[in-house]
Formats: C-alpha cells, sequence, structure tokens
C-alpha cells in the first residue's frame, strides 16, 4: 500500500484538474465496475464477500492544494490565486510545477527592499508571483496562460518512520481505500474517490446524492501540530499515535455513537487510534452527512505535519494502522 501512496503523491491533480490521479486509480482497479460523474467524481462499487444490510460509503478526495495562474505580467512572470487553503507563509521561494511542465518560483521583494513593517509581516499571495525564467509576457504565454493550475514539486522522502511529501492530503486516504478495493472487503461497498474538497467539499455532494448511503466513512489527513511550542490543546493530534477520530469539525458535529463506536473497534483490534482534539477545519463529512435525508457519517483521519505544503510529514504506521481501522468500521457498519 505505501507504494500506492508514492505513486499517487507524485500525480499532479489540484481541484478540478484531478484527471491524473483518477486515471491512475482507474488503472489499478484490478477490473472493478466503475463510473465517473459529471463533477469527476470516480465511484467504484465493490462486491464483497457477503451482502450488506446496510449501504456503505467509504471515501477520500483526490485532489491537492495549489495554486492558478490569473494573469501574465509584462516582465514575463505570472499572478496566481491559491486554490484550498494555502497559508502564504508556505509560498515565498517555494517552487512549483504547471499543467504544461513549466516550473517557476514564487517571488517576492528582496529582503533588503522591505521597510522594518514589511520585515515583519508576510505578503499576501496577491503581492506575489510566479517567475518561470520567462523575460516577456510572450515567452511566458509559450508557457503557461491564465486558468492553468500549479502544484508543489516535491519528492516524496522516506524519513525513518516517516514520509515527507506534497499531497498527502489526501493520496493518503485514497491509497488507502484503492488497497481495500485490490484485496476485496467482507461486505458490499462503495468506494468514492471525490473531486473539488479542497475549494468547498464540492465534488461529495453530488457523490453522496448519487450513492445514498446508510452509512459513510472519510478517510483524510488532518493537521498535527506536535511540534516545538505547540500547547498541548491545540496540537489536534499526533504522529505515531494512530488514526485520529473527529468529534466536531467547521463542518460536521459528528455521530457520538460512531465517534465512540470506532474508538472501541481500534481498542478491541490493538489499533492505535486518538481523537482529533480541537475543533477545526472540514472535509467531506460536511456535504456527505447533509445529503437527502441525511446519512450517518464518520471521519478518521491521518495525522499530518505541514499539511497544505510542499513538505507534508505522516507516519507510516499511521497510514497502516488507518487502513486497519477502515476495515473494521466498514465491516460492523455494514451489519450494524
Amino acid at each position: 500500500m505505501l507504494d500506492l501512496l508514492k505513486q499517487l503523491c507524485t500525480l499532479d491533480g489540484t481541484s478540478g484538474r484531478e484527471a491524473a490521479v483518477r486515471e491512475f486509480l482507474i488503472s489499478q482497479l484490478n477490473g472493478a465496475p466503475y463510473r465517473v460523474d459529471a463533477m469527476g467524481n470516480l465511484i467504484v462499487e465493490v462486491k464483497g464477500r457477503k451482502p450488506a444490510k446496510n449501504r456503505m460509503m467509504l471515501c477520500a478526495h483526490m485532489d491537492e492544494v495549489g495554486v492558478m495562474a490569473t494573469f501574465i505580467k509584462a516582465d514575463g512572470t505570472v499572478k496566481f490565486n491559491t486554490v484550498g487553503g494555502v497559508s502564504p507563509a508556505v509560498l515565498p521561494g517555494r517552487a512549483f510545477r504547471f499543467e504544461s511542465g513549466a516550473v517557476g518560483v514564487v517571488s517576492v521583494k528582496p529582503v533588503h527592499l522591505c521597510s522594518e513593517e514589511e520585515k515583519s509581516t508576510l505578503p499576501d499571495a496577491a503581492d506575489m508571483a510566479i517567475d518561470i525564467g520567462a523575460d516577456s509576457r510572450e515567452q511566458a504565454e509559450a508557457l503557461v496562460r491564465p486558468g492553468d493550475t500549479a502544484v508543489f514539486t516535491s519528492e516524496y522522502t522516506p524519513m525513518g518512520d516517516k514520509i515527507l511529501s506534497k499531497a498527502l492530503d489526501d493520496r493518503a486516504g485514497c491509497a488507502i481505500l484503492l488497497d481495500m478495493i485490490r484485496t476485496g472487503v467482507a461486505y458490499d461497498t462503495v468506494f468514492c474517490f471525490n473531486a473539488q474538497e479542497e475549494v468547498g467539499l464540492r465534488g461529495a455532494v453530488v457523490s453522496a446524492f448519487s450513492v445514498a448511503p446508510d452509512y459513510a466513512l472519510v478517510l483524510e489527513a488532518t493537521t498535527a501540530a506536535d511540534i516545538i511550542d505547540a500547547p498541548e490543546e491545540k496540537q489536534v493530534c499526533a504522529l505515531g499515535k494512530g488514526p485520529a477520530v473527529s468529534f466536531m469539525d467547521n463542518a460536521t458535529v459528528y455521530d457520538k455513537a460512531l465517534f465512540q463506536k470506532a474508538l472501541t473497534l481500534a481498542a478491541e483490534n490493538g489499533i492505535p487510534a486518538q481523537p482529533k482534539t480541537m475543533v477545526a477545519g472540514g472535509n467531506d463529512a460536511g456535504s456527505i452527512h447533509k445529503s437527502r435525508a441525511g446519512v450517518r457519517t464518520l471521519t478518521v483521519s491521518v495525522p499530518c505535519r505541514y499539511i497544505h505544503s510542499a513538505s507534508c510529514v505522516c507516519d507510516k504506521n499511521d497510514v497502516l494502522a488507518t487502513r486497519r481501522l477502515a476495515e473494521a468500521i466498514n465491516e460492523y457498519f455494514a451489519m450494524a
């Protein structure tokens, strides 16, 4: 499964531009039937070894954060908007790769030209531009046009038990779902690889309406702030302590019984797990739980440091533990 994760992380796919990720997933389905809807969601219906009492939907999103070119300046630099929640702090000096293959670096005013006030504040993305090595608008437009997207350039790098890469949010979830499809499931399950999560949980609106599940499990990556000087109560979750189970975020108040059952199943199966201990962020559950007449929904996440940057870090043991817990949850709620 970790090899699948590596392959997925090296693919480029910002919100609305998930085709490369989707095509790779399709190539790895081992003949499982699938469909692609108008939003670009990939929906795979897998027959289990036994029929399920409840219609189960397991989800992960294919898109990653990035930038989109908005204007080409006369000097050949490219103005941009962020796609998804990208902090200005992770942009200056960072390299990006455009759909055309062009690579550029985010340029900002040199520090020796900054006022004292400018030195102590972060510039907005609107004040930055990407230098793609062009000397004129004409040269730049041969490589990049408004509407083209770009992703962080980043190598998938093992660091002991940890992994450093772009797009761990949410290629980790995609790798887990794909592994479950390839190895088979105990009960009939619908797997959804959703589009456009990072820009408003949009693909999940469509896939949840189409699938009409009784229960949904969202597999995500979430912020781990177990880093230097972070107050204990604001660390959210920690690497190496297993998947983080959410009780509330900015898009969903989770079913308490499902939250408690997930932690119980983890304990019963010897799987390390932890609650996500801060109300922050949001994910596709925010769209899914409101679909049709309502869907009982749970989110289980791989803890990830430096999320939405070129240098996301997760623990491979947490990824594997999340895979085990996802299978246990799916099997329990399929027959609940």
